[in-house]
């Protein structure tokens, strides 16, 4: 298509760093943001470790109790309506808007888009739920739905900024957010948005990460130096995270216009779904190997050509293994031998967040010209043979790089950004 998409602000609040210069620092240094906790009060659970968000504090559910960095000067208005993740995002997408040199007037005109991802505050939900039951429902929050329900973060985005164009959510589970740049890229390039914002971000509480425990999908490991390891022998499961990060992507035209410096081109996307079980992933990486071949025919990319793959790999014993074989499948069994990180060992594992912030941690290599490193890795699982997996951050620009996410129902979606031209 004649139009194409660059990437053009980011934002984030993030366990590794709640702006782009100490975001960029934990990624070369391998500096990570997990955290010993206790959910709940109880030192007996067996999950001890998260990557936490610091300088927020957001456990209270009123909006008055919170407590968040004086750079940001937020309205009762825009407060009253939030769930605590979407107290992250507004503070995303203000570093966002003034990164890529926006005012909000900006996004009023239609030719602004939003697109967000989240699983809606189960913390809230749990909360109003509660005192709707012990008052027989005869009383209640009239800002709770809004505040807690999947789509809250694109209600009260949309409206606190005064978004005109598309505004939308996605429910993907830990693919939501690259959906929403996937559809986002598609928008643009067919004329119907000059720019999106992408906006996903979760919540780090009991309420959002311990169900996963009743899934065996969390890690038991008590120590925040490992717990989190993909692609190791040692791994037992993710660890849960949270946060928020926020992608402008903008039609390439109008960004040079603006004279804004530019990250990326977001050259091409894919997705292809395992049609295999609800919450595992297909053994042999089948979905996930067709939507990597999907994004690249999209970019106009060959195997060879791909320097990083940033991996989607949570620390799962099964899913790391299948995301492995897929990339073996597409690049190994070829002959391409791209370098293969997590970041997810730094930053846990966000859910449906982490799309759009490793997207954003790839527009940052590429800018930066560096690959972040495997932290944690030592003993690579036996799936991994052939596989190039750095330890340490390579310094090095990482040419064109592939952002793998997959969800439960094997919903598998892959993102393809190159460098731009000066």
């Amino acid at each position: 298509m004649s139009r194409h998409a660059v990437v053009t602000g980011l934002g984030f609040i993030t366990s590794i760093g709640n702006d782009r210069a100490a975001v960029t620092e934990s990624l070369h240094t391998l500096r990570p943001g997990l955290e010993r906790v206790e959910f709940l009060g109880n030192p007996s659970l067996a999950v001890k470790v998260a990557g936490t968000i610091k300088d927020f504090t957001v456990d209270s559910p009123s909006w008055r109790d919170w407590r968040y960095p004086a750079r940001y000067t937020l309205p009762r208005e825009a407060l009253r309506s939030l769930p605590p993740h979407g107290l992250y995002a507004i503070c995303a997408v203000e570093q966002a808007l003034a990164d890529s040199g926006l005012a909000a007037a900006d996004l009023t005109d239609g030719g602004t888009g939003l697109y967000c991802a989240s699983a809606g505050s189960a913390f809230l939900l749990h909360h109003h739920l509660a005192h709707m039951h012990a008052v027989r429902g005869e009383r209640g929050n009239p800002m709770g739905v809004v505040a807690s329900i999947a789509g809250t973060l694109n209600f009260n985005l949309a409206a606190n900024y005064g978004i005109r164009g598309a505004v939308g959510g996605f429910a993907a589970a830990c693919a939501s957010s690259s959906h929403a740049l996937g559809c986002a890229l598609d928008d643009i390039r067919l004329g119907r948005q000059t720019r999106m914002l992408v906006v996903g971000a979760e919540e780090v509480n009991a309420e959002t990460i311990l169900p996963f425990a009743a899934m065996r999908a969390l890690s038991t490991n008590p120590d925040p130096a490992t717990a989190s390891r993909p692609f190791d022998q040692q791994r037992d499961g993710f660890v849960g995270a949270g946060g928020a990060v926020c992608l402008i992507l903008e039609e390439a035209e109008s960004a040079r216009k603006r004279g804004v410096p530019i990250y990326a081109e977001f050259a091409g996307w894919g997705q292809a779904a395992d049609g295999f079980n609800v919450a595992v992933s297909h053994p042999d990486g089948a979905g996930l190997a067709e939507a990597i071949r999907r994004a690249l025919a999209d970019a106009g990319v060959k195997p060879a050509e791909i320097g990083y793959v940033n991996a989607h790999a949570t620390s799962t014993p099964a899913g790391d293994r299948s995301e492995a074989l897929a990339l073996g499948a597409v690049f190994t069994k070829t002959g391409a031998h791209p370098q293969v990180s997590s970041t997810k060992g730094l930053t846990g594992h966000p859910l449906s967040m982490s799309g759009v912030m490793e997207a954003a941690f790839c527009a940052l290599a590429i800018r930066d010209g560096f690959i972040p490193g495997n932290a944690n890795l030592v003993s690579p699982d036996e799936a991994c043979a052939g596989l190039s997996l750095p330890r340490s951050t390579v310094a090095a620009a990482p040419g064109i790089v592939l952002n793998n996410s997959s969800g439960f129902g094997g919903s598998n979606v892959c993102h393809v950004f190159k460098p731009t031209k000066a």
